[in-house]
């Protein structure tokens, strides 16, 4: 089947990596990037590729609310997944992290679960993305964690694990409506964040998933083979995390769809849902 998926933050290293995988699957993508500069290295990412692809001139910093990220959605006929990719890169200090990284995200976030043809959001988020420690990290994991996300990493952590937190709860509650509305599984929404460890610039490797340490490295292309892998498999939703590891990454993915397996659990999901009803 055909897709059409809008990939925001086109120009970044792991959607170049990502964009001829997708196109290598007949799906189309419309990458979104930051000036017209960048256009002709992405437009060469399709070249030989059965694949449609087309480049939106759009910047996310410009997008201030959910109306604004609905009309960058509109721009992109037949669009049924969303894949964010962008970020600040800790360039612009916290302000501009914020900015990118938690309230553009969560536009698109809303936007895209509030647009019924839309069925799968996925975000490329990182391990540490948690407020309470999940029970099969050890102690050495959780001050590694801790560490990151109070002393070195502050304002991407803040804004990432909100942005988290809005998918994993609006997802749920498309989920809990569609199942209601006798939607089958087949056709319900998938929200996805795709959490790796510190991306390097190797090769492409096989992986671990799931209920894995805190600490470790992920390669960029495999987590743009990771990301191909979770799109074309039915029912991948929650919080996946992955860090390079032995195992082939499709293998993986299907074992951690069929156990169930979200590293969402360990959060207080109580307290999540009532953070995400002060977002504005």
């Amino acid at each position: 089947m055909t897709h059409t998926i809008l990939l925001i933050g086109g120009h970044g290293k792991v959607s170049q990596l990502l964009t001829p995988l997708l196109l290598a699957r007949s799906w189309n993508v419309t990458s979104m990037i930051r000036t017209a500069e960048q256009k002709s290295a992405i437009e060469k990412l399709g070249d030989g590729k059965p694949g449609k692809l087309s480049v939106l001139v759009e910047s996310v910093e410009e997008v201030k609310s959910e109306s604004d990220a609905r009309k960058v959605l509109e721009k992109v006929e037949g669009v049924d997944w969303v894949v964010w990719c962008a970020g600040a890169g800790g360039r612009g200090g916290p302000q501009r992290t914020r900015a990118i990284d938690h309230d553009a995200a969560i536009h698109f976030t809303r936007a895209s679960i509030h647009t019924p043809q839309i069925k799968k959001f996925l975000n490329v988020s990182y391990i540490c993305s948690r407020r309470s420690r999940a029970p099969w990290w050890s102690d050495e994991d959780w001050t590694a964690a801790q560490k990151v996300n109070t002393e070195i990493l502050p304002a991407y952590f803040a804004a990432k694990v909100g942005a988290d937190e809005v998918l994993a709860v609006l997802a749920k509650e498309r989920v809990e409506k569609e199942k209601k509305e006798g939607i089958s599984e087949g056709e319900r929404f998938c929200g996805v964040s795709l959490r790796p460890g510190t991306l390097t610039d190797a090769p492409k490797g096989g992986v671990r998933m799931g209920r894995v340490e805190a600490r470790g490295e992920t390669r960029r292309a495999t987590v743009a083979e990771t990301i191909v892998r979770v799109l074309e498999t039915e029912g991948a939703r929650g919080w996946l995390d992955v860090l390079d590891g032995e195992n082939e990454v499709g293998e993986e993915v299907r074992r951690v769809v069929s156990e169930g397996v979200d590293a969402v659990e360990g959060e207080d999901w109580e307290g999540m849902v009532e953070r995400v009803r002060k977002e504005v």
